[in-house]
């Protein structure tokens, strides 16, 4: 939710008028007026007759209201932005979404059939006057571990843009929470093995193939549970992991449970999540490109700048990015000209409802956001 803060600053300043010249003046003293009676109030005569008018109120409340066009001298006129427009999330944990477990919450479908999917996803809102000439849907991740980063990724990113953290950092719940406040859906990063491991080791209760899959489950429930209020999950790194359909298939029929969404985040051309995911139902997604592949300010650039191609030829063009300064920072300027170029940024949730299944990277959709 926004929060707009107004600050007054009041100037105090001498009478210019005071001092010379002074008055003499004499003081009466008079007896104190005699009180009169009320007369009887007559009830019928007491009773309000109907809605009393502007005028009527202002009077009985001894209060002056300025209105449009008159002239207020010396007044201070304060312009509050109609907040009609702004998107709100739904609020975080639902008790419908959530089952205690011994790692805390974990996420689930609601008895009504409502998901965390759904219900935590951030609203389009209103549809523009004018069709984009292209949309864009961006999901940084990487975030919780520094807060500096974090706190930098949620105060300078466009609210539509979504953000994934990593289960292990501090405070999750209360920084995820005030990411959500600030309008950014956010997703659950999902530690999973490479090919290098234990070479490259994306950090305890990684979620592994071979003798050691049985555990992935017990894994799972402890990632799910480090904070509440996400749309899905993606994956981190997990080359080897998403590669292999056994190691793969019983996280996902845990999650189908769930009510999430699924997004490959695209690093590995071997992955099968994304379609393993759909064929087990559930909403997927896969990133089209990576736009810090190279964390220099101008590759950034160049990927940005290609982002815009290809929202226009395909409609919509799905990226992501790492919570990196210079990703928060070019990404941040590159925002602000969108809207001269008719440029729209979704929601990664959204982004399913915006592709054709004909689009490059796309998945044909069999899962819903039910």
């Amino acid at each position: 939710m926004a929060v707009i803060g107004l600050v007054l600053t009041v100037a105090l300043r001498r009478d210019p008028d005071g001092g010379e010249p002074m008055v003499v003046a004499a003081i009466e003293k008079r007896a104190a007026p005699v009180a009169s009676i009320p007369a009887p109030v007559d009830p019928a005569a007491a009773a309000p007759r109907g809605t009393a008018s502007a005028a009527q109120l202002e009077n009985s409340a001894g209060v002056t209201v300025v209105r449009a066009g008159e002239e207020a001298p010396e007044a201070i006129v304060i312009t509050i932005p109609d907040a009609a427009g702004t998107i709100t999330l739904a609020t975080a944990p639902d008790n419908r979404l959530v089952e205690r477990s011994r790692y805390g919450l974990l996420p689930k479908t609601g008895p009504d059939g409502a998901t965390p999917a759904k219900i935590y996803a951030r609203p389009l809102g209103t549809e523009p006057m004018a069709k984009p000439a292209g949309r864009i849907a961006l999901l940084v991740g990487g975030l919780g571990i520094s807060q500096s980063g974090t706190a930098d990724a949620i105060a300078k990113l466009p609210a539509p843009v979504s953000l994934a953290f990593a289960p292990y950092g501090t405070e999750l719940e209360r920084t995820v929470q005030r990411a959500r406040s600030e309008g950014h859906e956010v997703f659950l990063q999902l530690p999973m093995e490479p090919f290098d491991y234990p070479d490259n080791d994306p950090g305890p209760h990684t979620l592994l193939t071979g003798p050691k899959a049985p555990d992935n489950i017990d894994k799972l429930h402890w990632a799910l549970g480090r904070f509440t209020g996400y749309v899905g999950i993606v994956n981190f790194l997990g080359g080897r992991f998403t590669a292999d359909e056994s190691a793969l298939s019983p996280v996902l029929r845990e999650l189908a449970g769930r009510g999430l969404m699924v997004v490959d985040d695209g690093s590995s051309a071997r992955s099968l999540l994304a379609g393993s995911a759909d064929r087990a139902r559930i909403p997927s997604l896969k990133i089209d490109r990576i736009i810090d592949g190279v964390t220099r300010a101008d590759a950034i650039d160049k990927e940005l700048a290609a982002l815009e191609n290809l929202a226009r030829e395909q409609g919509i063009v799905v990226a992501a990015a790492s919570a990196l300064p210079v990703s928060i920072e070019r990404i941040n300027r590159w925002a602000q000209s969108l809207e001269a170029k008719k440029i729209a940024i979704v929601p990664v949730s959204a982004a399913r409802g915006f592709r054709s299944p004909k689009s490059t990277g796309s998945i044909k959709s069999t899962g819903s956001l039910q």
